[in-house]
């Protein structure tokens, strides 16, 4: 029989609608239930492509008996950590604070006013090596509840405060300045692994954000190894079986060194800041490696996670079948049958497609140890008949492939997540004159727009097929769409994206910001209220609120003239000071943000016909000049104030600080100005 989970909207509930236990969504019903009958809270935390999420279900949430000691002793509440995101942060901090460590699934016990006084994160249905087993410590659990409630409470209380005074990091007085981004790429380069690329050791995570400040930083410093960094990782990453050879996109991170073996889920996010890495390292070097795999991750999203409302959806699974991977994986035999044994040997030899498997010895990833030509003089072929035969190879194993049972897909659309493949379409769009990315990010905004935004201009969260939006949005939801929004403004100039992105700017400004230690909170002034009103400023996997808002709110403030935007972006920026020098990789974002901050961006007007401009806007777009802004259309902004177009032809005006060059129509000394070469 179905449980309360089966009404909601989220695939990883839904996972759970009919396990034996008493699951309540997060919610009223559930915490009056807590505190009426003075039971303690069970809070299970994971999302759908948890691949661990699903083997604790399968062996504890499953079975019968461990579910009878839930539904006696507590009242068990299940969160999809990508809905609720604020659940996600307060508790995760819980648990590191109680265990040293955090991961998902997430456990925590909380008392029925939320306080949370004992967690940890995966358990197994037995004792296990070093690991309690589930039931034990539930039995545990409750017998704390009813014979030593007090030291419970007292632990709790402490637990409690401790969060609450996590928001509170302080203002430095010292000043912003370019020292802090020497100190950063230091600390990155050194960080990065000279042999297989990236930044540490096992398990490798990608590190878009990182990499886009390495290369903000070689063009400020001219600096080779910055450089070298991001096109070495990069390169590796894509070459490396955490890349899908065959249909585009990347896992989400690899679980060695050398980017061979993924845990094998796409992630929306992870690939909407790994197309603008490689659009942007393109941009750098012309090197049309770079171009292709933008082009490829892009085509993954629009075929296989874009809704037809033009919504993208969150993630895809690892597993199939019950098996990790199995999607994914060849075997010698497998690519015979399907391309003959000249081709195959072919392919194989450059896949690394060989028996034993290079994945538990079972079958293999596709990942490309060697360039085209080495493996050609090894073969004995050139390089054109290999790559004829590669192209061929993934042609058939694409499509033999789209028969095999998909991992699942989670079709949950997030306002945030989809504000980050919004502002890489806009971007790869305007950059590589591609008008299909653009017409497929202007169907993305609307949809973020029509759907998922309130009559008062408020954004939901989460939407899902044939359901209306629900949840409030986070200051993640409207940073990010606002971002996305302006990066759209910039490649059509329809004013329509850049009001909509100031309309959001107001809201975070009026309804998230924190007067006393400045920055922004992650939850608005509507919110309901929890034992800590949450503010990540960390950029992990996805960006901070705070470190888009500081961006978004710069690059408006020079479009507009407006002062309160950049006032709060500094005020971000003065918060996290301290902090992005010793942790650089958990402020990639927000150290871009300061990059911008501290340089003297390019202020681009456009002006005049449509299809000239357009020929104009290429240019600008073309060269790698992040710290810039862009204008043009019908907006009624500052940067647009006294524009005028010459001998009826769109005309250029670049300016720093209002202080504008002399205005040009032409095409090659539009370029000297806007990458500083006059």
């Amino acid at each position: 029989m179905a449980n309360r989970l089966a009404n909601e909207t989220s695939p990883y509930l839904l996972q759970h609608a009919h396990n034996p236990v008493d699951w309540y969504p997060w919610g009223p019903e559930a915490l009056e239930r807590a505190k009426s009958e003075n039971r303690p809270i069970l809070l299970s935390i994971g999302y759908s492509a948890c691949r661990w999420c699903h083997v604790m279900e399968r062996e504890s949430f499953e079975n019968p008996q461990i579910a009878a000691i839930m539904n006696a002793s507590f009242v068990c509440i299940k969160v999809d950590r990508e809905e609720r995101p604020d659940l996600d942060g307060i508790y995760m901090q819980a648990v590191q604070a109680m265990t040293g460590s955090g991961g998902w699934p997430m456990t925590v016990f909380l008392a029925p006013d939320g306080t949370p006084f004992y967690g940890g994160t995966y358990y197994p249905p037995a004792d296990r090596a070093n690991m309690p087993g589930f039931p034990r410590v539930l039995l545990a659990i409750s017998d704390a509840w009813q014979n030593r409630r007090a030291d419970v409470l007292q632990s709790g209380a402490r637990l409690r405060e401790a969060l609450q005074q996590v928001t509170q990091l302080g203002t430095p007085t010292s000043l912003l300045d370019t020292a802090l981004l020497d100190e950063a790429a230091k600390g990155l380069i050194t960080q990065h692994d000279p042999e297989d690329g990236g930044f540490g050791r096992a398990p490798k995570f990608p590190q878009p954000m990182a990499l886009e400040f390495l290369l903000r930083y070689w063009r400020r410093s001219q600096n080779p190894e910055a450089l070298q960094v991001v096109t070495h990782t990069l390169d590796r990453m894509a070459r490396g079986g955490i890349y899908d050879h065959l249909g585009g996109g990347f896992a989400r991170y690899s679980t060695d060194s050398e980017w061979l073996a993924p845990h094998f889920e796409k992630m929306l996010y992870d690939n909407a800041q790994l197309a603008r890495a490689y659009l942007m390292a393109y941009q750098v070097t012309g090197n049309a490696f770079f171009k292709d795999v933008t082009d490829e991750v892009i085509a993954y999203v629009l075929r296989d996670m874009t809704d037809q409302s033009g919504g993208f959806y969150s993630t895809e699974d690892a597993d199939s079948e019950g098996e990790e991977g199995k999607f994914y994986l060849w075997t010698p035999s497998e690519l015979e049958t399907l391309l003959g044994p000249q081709d195959a040997r072919l392919f194989g030899a450059f896949y690394d497609v060989r028996t034993p498997g290079n994945f538990e010895g079972r079958a293999s990833i596709l990942r490309a140890l060697h360039t085209p030509l080495e493996t050609a003089q090894r073969l004995g072929v050139t390089e054109a008949e290999l790559l004829a035969a590669l192209e061929r190879g993934r042609t058939i194993l694409f499509e033999a492939r789209s028969k095999r049972v998909r991992p699942a897909r989670d079709e949950k659309v997030l306002a945030a997540w989809n504000g980050l493949m919004l502002r890489a379409l806009a971007e790869a769009g305007a950059v590589l004159e591609r008008a299909d990315f653009v017409a497929a990010a202007e169907r993305n905004a609307t949809f973020l727009l029509e759907h998922m935004r309130t009559a008062d201009g408020h954004l939901h969260r989460t939407w899902k097929p044939g359901h209306a939006a629900r949840l409030n949005a986070y200051l993640e939801d409207y940073a990010n769409v606002a971002d996305g929004l302006l990066a759209l403004y910039e490649a059509t100039f329809n004013a329509r994206w850049l009001t909509a992105a100031m309309d959001l700017a107001d809201i975070i400004l009026h309804e998230f910001a924190d007067p006393e230690n400045g920055g922004f909170f992650d939850t608005s002034i509507q919110h309901e209220t929890l034992i800590t009103r949450p503010k990540d400023v960390f950029d992990n996997a996805t960006p901070s609120g705070n470190s888009v808002a500081a961006d978004v709110l710069l690059r408006l403030a020079l479009l507009t003239d407006r002062t309160d935007y950049r006032d709060a972006a500094e005020g971000v920026l003065h918060l996290l000071r301290e902090a992005i020098v010793r942790y650089p990789l958990g402020f990639a974002r927000a150290l871009n943000a300061l990059d911008f901050f501290l340089d003297a961006p390019r202020e681009v007007a456009i002006v005049g016909p449509a299809d000239s401009a357009q020929g104009l806007r290429q240019v600008v777009f073309e060269p790698f000049v992040p710290n810039k802004v862009v204008a043009g259309g019908g907006a009624d902004i500052a940067l647009l104030h006294g524009k005028e177009v010459h001998n009826g032809h769109a005309v250029a005006y670049v300016c720093q600080h209002y202080v504008c060059k002399a205005p040009t129509s032409d095409p090659v000394e539009l370029r000297k100005q806007v990458v500083g070469e006059v």
